[in-house]
This record gives C-alpha cells, structure tokens and sequence, in this order.
C-alpha cells in the first residue's frame, strides 16, 4: 500500500501486508515493485525515493535500465533482533526441528529470518521443513526459511518459506539474509548473485559495517482494479 509519509524527509509509507492479511515489516521484492509503481503513476519523478516501511527507512534507487536497486540497511544477528531464543549470537546455531538438529544462521533485514544451508536446493524439503521452521517455539514472531545452495563464493540458489504466505517464487529480503549469512560463516564474498525459482538478484554487502544493496528488475505484469467492501 502507498500512504503518505509521517516524516517530512520521507517521500512514501509503504505497508506491506502478506496473503494471510498479516502485516509484516519489510519486503525487498515488494520495494523494488513499489518503486516502479509510484513512477508509474506517475505520483513521482525521483529516481531516487526515500520511504518509510514498519522496518525502518528504505532508499530506493532506480537506474537508467529499469533496475530497481534497494539500501537494505545493515543485516543484524542478533538473537533478540528477530527475535530468537538463544543463549549468543553466533553465526550458526542449532535448532531441533521434527527430532532433526539442523544448524541455521539467523538475520533481520527489518523482518526475521533463519536460514539453512543444503546440498540440492531442487530436493529441499521446503514444503515439511519449511513450515515447521516457520513456526518454530524458539521464534516467537514466526521466521521466513530460507533453504540456501552455495554454488560458489560469489553464487547461491535460494528458496524460501515466507512466514504467513509459504513457499514464494522469490524474497529479497530473504535473498539479503541468505547472503549476510553466508558471509558471516566465511561461505561467501561480496558481491553474490542468487538464483530463486523467479529470477536473479545481486546483493552487495562488501563490508560488515556497510548497508547491503539488492538489485533487481521490476517489471508490471498487469493493471487491474479491487472492489473493497
């Protein structure tokens, strides 16, 4: 949804809400699509917009070939960030799901994520572990899973659970957390490029006390128009 800003330096409020009607903090795909909306609709000409999500401020960037690029912020790892109930922060913990121990890294992109290393993200068991992921005890607020193949320390193929909506054909910002993760744990450098079921984004983190970029396409599909009641 477009609403005004509540801060003046802000050029948009931008809520998302997930298929279940839950409203959730931020959403990497959704910004860069929101971004080619607005100049769409010609309700601004920046190339540049600045806009207010539940997560935090975003800056968007849309280049001269249609690529939206997005300042996520600094990814953080903190347990209590997404939150997690854990005893440190590290860059793997261990977590029982289903009498499995799995070993997930955890992020917050302004939403939580946890996500999981594989050998074959085709054979994945997204569809029984990714659920039993989501709602997990240890996370309170639910988590968005993220089932991660390192091809190289500059390529991952990704899929992820969405909490509250399921497996997607993309995330951005679990793209984001994949790649700060994979990072952290030494599996990866900066810039990565990831493959989800839906298309490609290339994260740039090259610094841990750097933001991290993603960039994208955003294309329209279709217009139409929604009776609400």
């Amino acid at each position: 949804m477009v609403e005004p800003p509540r801060d003046p330096d802000m050029d948009f409020r931008y809520r998302i809400y997930n298929a279940d009607g839950s409203e959730v903090e931020n959403c990497g795909n959704g910004a860069r699509c929101f971004a080619r909306f607005v100049l769409d609709q010609r309700l601004t000409h920046k190339r540049e917009i600045h806009v207010e999500t539940a997560g935090g401020p975003l800056t968007l960037v849309v280049g001269d070939d249609g690529r939206v690029s997005v300042d996520m912020g600094k990814p953080r790892f903190a347990p209590q960030d997404l939150p997690f109930e854990a005893d440190g922060d590290r860059p793997l913990h261990d977590l029982e799901v289903d009498g499995q121990q799995l070993s997930i890294g955890v992020a917050s992109l302004g939403n939580p994520h946890a996500v999981l290393r594989v050998d074959d993200v085709t054979t994945a068991p997204v569809a029984t572990l990714g659920p039993a992921i989501e709602g997990h005890p240890r996370f309170p607020r639910r988590v968005n899973a993220g089932f991660m193949q390192v091809v190289s320390a500059h390529e991952i193929r990704l899929r992820v659970y969405e909490r509250g909506t399921g497996e997607t054909l993309a995330c951005g910002t679990g793209a984001c957390a994949a790649v700060a993760c994979g990072i952290r744990q030494g599996l990866l450098e900066s810039p990565v490029t990831v493959h989800l079921p839906g298309g490609e984004l290339r994260i740039d983190w090259p610094d841990i006390e750097a933001n991290l970029i993603m960039t994208g396409p955003a294309e329209r599909v279709f217009e139409g128009r929604v009776a609400i009641n």
